[in-house]
């Protein structure tokens, strides 16, 4: 019981017995006012127990409210006007994204992904104040190779870049490329690797291709099963069998601008010595 419902009890408790002594002691029949003096100490103690019960709950309460006012308080929220701007501002640093779309959509959230790479940030693809801060002062990224129409796949910073093709200067897109983990196709084991090197796209698949180690999305392939491919799953970090997986919504367009023959450089600078 709480010290205010504690201290009123026993002032209800006291007054009723000192009443009734009273009275018991100037009265003719000692039994009847004896019987009379536990009725009503015992209407007093009801009375007591059910203001008590006020007591508590009206002192709960105070209480709640004031956790409740001490709860911080909720986190930022971007509006979505900076959500616009965060596409543009992404879109003019030659980030892959949907201009068209509205929202927190997945090209944004790839191409927040791609962007944090780059700048070496948290890879989360949440866009908050602090991200759009970052992007208001970034620079473009930069490809190895410039001067002619070409695909790069930069394997260390799991990303790539489409450079030069069509009206295009460039876009960048988020990557997951091999995970380097031993894995088991047919009776054979081997290590999930992404070749290095300069290749073309040898041929291509429209739609979608079911392969022994899952499904491929438009695959563009440049070395044997090596492929550029859509995936539901782009991770930030290396996940596949040796393919290098794109977000699904520009794996379509990605390989109707990635035609036969379109050089492909794959390179991994954490191996230069």
């Amino acid at each position: 019981m709480s010290a205010p419902a504690k201290t009123v009890t026993q002032a209800i408790l006291s007054f009723a017995a000192g009443v009734e002594i009273a009275q018991f002691a100037g009265m003719g029949n000692p039994f009847a006012r004896l019987v009379s003096v536990f009725r009503q100490l015992g209407a007093a103690l009801i009375i007591s127990v059910v203001f008590s019960s006020f007591v508590i709950a009206a002192s709960d309460g105070q209480t709640g409210s004031a956790v409740r006012q001490n709860k911080p308080s909720a986190k930022p929220q971007i509006t979505e006007q900076e959500i616009a701007e965060a596409r543009r501002l992404l879109d003019t640093l030659g980030y892959w994204v949907e201009l068209e779309a509205t929202g927190l959509d997945a090209s944004l959230r790839h191409a927040l992904i791609a962007f944090q790479k780059v700048e070496s940030r948290p890879k989360t693809g949440v866009l908050n104040p602090a991200e759009l801060e970052t992007l208001r002062s970034a620079g473009r990224p930069t490809p190895r190779e410039t001067g002619f129409p070409h695909i790069e796949v930069d394997l260390a910073r799991q990303i790539l870049f489409v450079v030069e093709i069509g009206d295009i200067s460039i876009k960048v897109l988020p990557i997951s490329s091999g995970s380097g983990e031993l894995f088991t196709e047919g009776e054979v084991t081997r290590r999930a690797v992404t070749p290095t090197g300069s290749f073309k796209i040898q041929r291509k698949i429209e739609g979608w291709r079911k392969s022994p180690l899952g499904l491929l999305h438009y695959p563009n392939y440049i070395y044997g099963g090596i492929a550029i491919h859509g995936n539901p799953q782009v991770p930030a970090t290396p996940a596949s069998h040796g393919c290098i997986r794109i977000p699904m919504f520009a794996s379509k367009k990605f390989s109707e601008l990635a035609t036969i023959g379109t050089d492909v450089i794959v390179y991994d600078n954490s191996l230069t010595p």
